[in-house]
């Protein structure tokens, strides 16, 4: 099961995993796009899904939306956090790996997704990489710490929207590890080395 009509890629792991890292793509991607980051990631504990989100993309043959960017009003955005949600909270059961030992990362639109649904669930960690907020964050007493990595030479989103997003979840008692490139809109090796030491950090 996967948030799409389309199962998730889930990447074959050598031994019995105990720990997950659930990483959502961006928009006008599919869940191929981000599969080639489970390799390059030293974490043999974790089995990694890339879940495809549930909305056809109105220009890219074969991609997928989260929601709508065409538009100012997030279009779909209200179903797309009701089926992540929902299919987050079914994991456990199907994989036998408690949300506790559970991460979240995202790309982009997916990394704003992260932070849109991870922030209320009682999962490890979040991982926002060139994300974004749509708004005043939901949470709980105990919400997940989060990494937040943006390239200064952001065209896509702006590195201000990341500042900004930064200091509200501060501003909220989030831990917030927050790094900046001299990047575009990319993940690039150096990326994955933070990526990689913030999940080990918090396995």
């Amino acid at each position: 099961m996967s948030p799409s009509s389309g199962s998730a890629e889930l990447v074959p792991h050598p031994n019995p995993p105990t720990r997950l890292l659930v990483v959502l793509h961006g928009w006008g991607a599919d869940a191929n796009d981000l599969v080639p980051i489970a390799s390059m990631l030293n974490l043999p504990e974790y089995q990694c899904i890339f879940p495809n989100a549930p909305f056809s993309h109105p220009q890219v043959p074969g991609g997928r939306a989260w929601y709508a960017l065409e538009t100012s009003n997030y279009q779909g955005l209200s179903e797309s956090r009701q089926i992540l949600s929902d299919w987050l909270l079914s994991l456990e059961e199907a994989t036998k790996i408690p949300l506790e030992k559970t991460i979240l990362c995202g790309f982009s639109q997916g990394g704003a997704m992260v932070l849109d649904v991870g922030l209320s669930l009682p999962v490890a960690a979040l991982c926002s990489l060139s994300g974004y907020l749509h708004s005043r964050p939901e949470i709980t007493s105990s919400s997940p710490p989060v990494l937040m990595v943006h390239g200064r030479q952001d065209m896509v989103i702006p590195i201000q929207i990341a500042q900004q997003a930064k200091e509200e979840l501060k501003a909220l008692g989030i831990k917030v590890d927050y790094q900046e490139f001299n990047m575009g809109h990319e993940i690039p090796d150096v990326v994955l080395d933070v990526l990689e030491k913030f999940i080990q950090d918090h396995s």
